[in-house]
């Protein structure tokens, strides 16, 4: 498989401090990364910056060929990313993001199916036309999750997607990822969970003191 995203060079700098340290790598498709490190290494930093929600301060990220800044339109048709606190909008229910969603992607068509079979399957079907902030941390993940799922992407980006889950939570959002894999989707995450890297890591990435690298 090709590299559905690549990063050159890649760094974040906040006045003297360095967040990141100028980094290369990339992810394939029909691959799982998992990129660990403790607490304030900067793995949520590095998600952000991917993603374009914070600046790079140096480098370059593209997805299937296209610049995060210079095709900007492109790469956000191509990437779904998945924050830990995932934040939605006051005015609408549970169904109504999924109804923006899919008509902001042009996937309306059965659209109706594919969201009753998402919200079913994580357990959201019965509180669909309630607001998010009514629900739990651990609904608010899986309504995220749903929210990706229910349009095409090539990569995609999950920070700490099991932080909030229950164990059938869990057990869910692993079979998913491998079925993502065999369809050739690049995924990355982040997590502490040594059991969830050894289920599903193709590569493990560590993150320390701002610094990547690849591990066995």
């Amino acid at each position: 498989m090709p590299s559905h995203l690549v990063v050159n060079e890649l760094s974040k700098k906040y006045d003297s401090f360095m967040a990141l340290a100028p980094t290369n790598f990339d992810l394939m498709g029909g691959e799982i990364s998992i990129l660990s490190g403790p607490n304030g290494s900067g793995k949520t930093t590095l998600l952000s910056c991917l993603t374009g929600l914070v600046p790079l301060s140096s480098g370059t990220v593209s997805v299937m060929g296209y610049d995060l800044y210079r095709d900007e339109v492109e790469v956000r048709r191509r990437m779904v990313y998945v924050p830990d606190v995932p934040r939605f909008y006051l005015e609408l229910t549970a169904w109504e993001h999924l109804r923006f969603i899919a008509l902001a992607n042009g996937v309306e068509k059965d659209f109706e199916q594919k969201a009753e079979m998402l919200m079913q399957k994580y357990g959201l079907w019965e509180a669909r036309d309630l607001f998010p902030h009514h629900y739990s941390r651990g609904m608010r993940l899986k309504l995220g999750v749903t929210l990706a799922l229910i349009r095409p992407f090539d990569v995609l980006l999950l920070d700490e997607p099991t932080s909030a889950l229950d164990e059938d939570g869990v057990s869910m959002l692993i079979d998913e990822l491998h079925g993502l894999r065999k369809d050739g989707v690049a995924i990355l995450l982040t997590t502490h969970d040594p059991g969830l890297i050894d289920q599903l890591a193709d590569r493990k990435l560590l993150i320390q003191n701002g610094e990547i690298r690849a591990t066995k």
